[in-house]
């Protein structure tokens, strides 16, 4: 199987690291750098050779940040936390998820979508093979406030956006022109195999009333990169994905 890929300066100073369909970034600030979702258990191996092949080292991670707490974004948190010693910062309303990473609401059964939706198999099996079902749940968070600029390298801005998870969180990187979105809005829903900005399947979403909701608050940020969990950077402004991840619905 494919392993890491690295797709360095997707917006300035931000990097995208995708595996398996699922994407994390490295956001550097001087010589010190923030992850953003930490992916798969199988994603830490490769870990040492992303950061190299960039100029850094793992010394040199400051922070990590999770949008939210789902296995395919809590991924390697456990090993960063014990092997690097760095916070960890999630929103409150997902820590009892960080500590089950399997344990979340959903609209329907997932069961359902490879049967309804069979081009969403590759991503599916591809995730499992990358360790999806071998993530360790991380108690020592530290909790993100509840707006604000977070005080780690890429200073964050942070942007509260419920619906996938009830703490989700994306981040806004207004000196970069960049919003890391999470799963609060996508490029590629893994669950279908279906491309184009949306928001989440309801195999995954706890709320997608909720979610709609929220795209508000991304396209306040006027940001002209989107930056998603899953899929290509959009780069046709903010503003654009939130019309088109509304027209898509639910699902």
């Amino acid at each position: 199987m494919p392993g890491p890929r690295l797709f360095p300066n997707v917006a300035p100073g931000v990097h995208r690291v995708e595996h398996a369909f699922v994407n994390c970034y490295l956001v550097e600030e001087g010589r010190a750098l923030t992850i953003v979702d930490t992916a798969f258990p199988s994603t830490w191996r490769r870990m040492p050779e992303i950061l190299d092949a960039l100029g850094y080292t793992p010394s040199d991670v400051a922070a990590v940040v999770l949008t939210h707490a789902h296995f395919d974004h809590l991924g390697f948190a456990a090993a960063a936390l014990q092997q690097l010693n760095v916070p960890v910062y999630l929103h409150h309303g997902d820590r009892r998820l960080a500590r089950n990473p399997y344990a979340y609401r959903r609209e329907r059964p997932a069961l359902l979508y490879p049967l309804l939706y069979p081009r969403g198999v590759p991503a599916l099996l591809a995730m499992a093979r990358a360790g999806a079902f071998w993530v360790k749940g991380v108690s020592e968070v530290h909790e993100l406030p509840a707006q604000g600029v977070l005080d780690v390298p890429g200073r964050p801005h942070l942007v509260f956006t419920p619906g996938h998870t009830f703490g989700h969180c994306a981040l806004h990187l207004p000196e970069r022109d960049a919003v890391l979105t999470g799963d609060a809005l996508v490029t590629l829903d893994p669950y279908k195999g279906q491309r184009g900005a949306q928001i989440v399947a309801g195999a995954a979403t706890a709320d997608s009333g909720m979610a709609l909701l929220a795209l508000d608050a991304l396209a306040a940020t006027g940001a002209g990169v989107v930056l998603p969990g899953h899929g290509e950077p959009w780069r046709d402004g903010v503003e654009s994905a939130v019309a088109a991840a509304r027209a898509a619905g639910r699902s």
